[in-house]
Parts: structure tokens; sequence; C-alpha cells
């Protein structure tokens, strides 16, 4: 018994050695993705915010429901369950005064499709749909196309 216990405790020590020995020795590397570089147990420095683009008018969206874009910088806005910065000038009340456009009529309904009186609280965190622009070479290459544009072309192709 005390041959099979000390057998069994030199096994164990021989490969925590080598699993130690192993962590210092290979270092595999990461997985390339948008951000490119470093190894698994490296960590690098995050890139640098983008300047966001201000747009002085309504940007086009891409497809049908798309949530529009932000068309103004959001840095320091505070959303959270107590206070939602976007509300200051998006909400109804609001909008007359900021000049900003009112936020759709669809936020101030609940699941089942009841209007409220005030933001749903699924539609409460605006950033979980609508994203500000930023002035940044695409990371990877977009060959999206708008329907009009799929519909245009499909009309413009001869019939056989």
């Amino acid at each position: 018994m005390k041959l099979l216990f000390s057998v069994t405790a030199a096994c164990i020590v021989l490969v925590c050695a080598l699993v130690a020995i192993a962590a210092e020795v290979i270092e595999p590397s990461g997985p390339n993705g948008i951000r490119k570089g470093g190894t698994l147990l490296e960590t690098l420095p995050a890139p640098p915010i983008a300047d966001p683009v201000d747009a002085e008018s309504k940007r086009m969206r891409a497809y049908p429901e798309q949530p529009p874009t932000i068309p103004h910088t959001i840095r320091d806005y505070h959303i959270n369950k107590n206070n939602n910065r976007c509300l200051e000038c998006h909400n109804r009340i609001q909008t007359a005064v900021s000049g900003a456009p009112m936020i759709s009529i669809t936020h101030f309904m609940d699941r089942d499709f009841q209007v409220l009186a005030d933001v749903a609280p699924r539609r409460y965190f605006c950033l979980q749909c609508h994203v500000p622009q930023t002035k940044v070479k695409p990371p990877v290459g977009n060959t999206f196309k708008d329907i009009d544009i799929l519909l245009r072309d499909q009309k413009q192709q001869p019939t056989p």
C-alpha cells in the first residue's frame, strides 16, 4: 500500500513539473481575428478610440427596418437603469426644444404591442441597436448590397 501511494505521489509531482515547464516554454500564438497579433497569454493594448462622424443630415439606411445610426458623439453618455442621456433630447417631450428626432413609437410598446406612457424597458438601452459611426478604415471587406441595388441590377439583366 505504501509503495502504491509513493508511486502515485511521484507521478503527480512529475506531471505538475512537466505542466509548469511546458507553460513557460510553449506560448501558443493567438488567433488572428479583426485585431491582429499577440499570443493567447499576451495582452496587447487596445487600439485608440476613433473620432466619431458628426453628420449634419440623416444617413440612408442600408436595409428596411435598420435602426438608425447615431450621427454624433456619445462619449461620456451615461446609460444605465437609472439614467439615459439619449432621452434628454430624443424623448417625445424634449424634441421641440432639442430639435432631435423623436424615438420611434415602437419604443413605447411592450412585447404584447401595448402602448406605454414611457419608453419600454426592453427599448431603454439604446446602444443595443443604435451605434455611432467612426472615421476608420473598415477592418474587413464588405460586399453588402442594398435591396434596391439588387432589384435594379436584376431589372437591367436581359431576360432569357
